[in-house]
């Protein structure tokens, strides 16, 4: 008798916090779907859901770090989404890491997320830029430039880096000044929008991305 009272009494318990817990989410859902936009409560539910996941996976023991380091998010775009230029992952940790703490909130998360699965054309083409631009200067330098395209193509020989930097140039660098602004970036893109991804694949292809729709967001709603 006493060993069922206290098989109840930890039910309960056990109850209450999940109860607690699902409140606690679908408040923060609600405030980021207010937020962020392109993904409503239901859908900021199962991000928050899925980032816990993740966050689990990565604390150890005793730690009270409550955001993902650059290796777990690494690892969960690559799982996720088949993304696995570890030089262009990242940049893109750098721009999901907003606050620049050295890890990604369940907000930069839901963020990013925004832009990589649901963004608009001008927001990825900005986040696509902020990406290829390496020191931040607003500009993608020529020095950028041939990191990238050697990184991107793979190529060994300096002749074949530069002739295909020149190609570049000569077809983005609309005001001819050496390096690529965003203008020059936009206008490029918005001609040919192949483009957006010229630098290096920073966006998850259409099929894994309907694959994390599916598996993440209406899966989960449904349960």
């Amino acid at each position: 008798m006493v060993k069922q009272i206290k098989r109840f009494t930890i039910t309960v318990k056990f109850v209450e916090m999940s109860s607690t817990n699902k409140k606690v989410i679908q408040a923060l859902a609600e405030t980021i779907s207010n937020k962020v936009g392109h993904f409503n409560k239901k859908e900021a539910e199962c991000l928050i859901q899925k980032f816990n996941t993740l966050l689990d996976a990565q604390k150890h023991p005793y730690s009270s770090v409550s955001g993902l380091d650059r290796n777990r998010l690494k690892d969960a775009l690559h799982t996720l989404f088949e993304m696995t230029d570890d030089f262009i992952l990242d940049r893109v940790f750098r721009i999901f890491d907003k606050d620049n703490d050295g890890f990604v909130s369940v907000e930069e998360w839901i963020q990013g997320l925004s832009v990589l699965l649901r963004g608009t054309l001008d927001e990825q083409m900005k986040y696509c830029f902020q990406v290829y631009d390496l020191k931040g200067g607003g500009f993608i330098t020529r020095d950028e430039l041939y990191l990238m395209l050697k990184d991107s193509f793979h190529l060994d020989e300096e002749d074949e880096i530069n002739e295909l930097m020149e190609i570049v140039l000569k077809k983005m660098d609309h005001d001819k000044d050496g390096r690529l602004s965003f203008e020059d970036y936009e206008k490029s893109v918005k001609k040919e929008e192949l483009l957006l991804e010229a630098f290096g694949s920073c966006l998850p292809n259409f099929m894994n991305k309907k694959k994390f729709e599916q598996q993440v967001l209406e899966k989960q709603q449904d349960e």
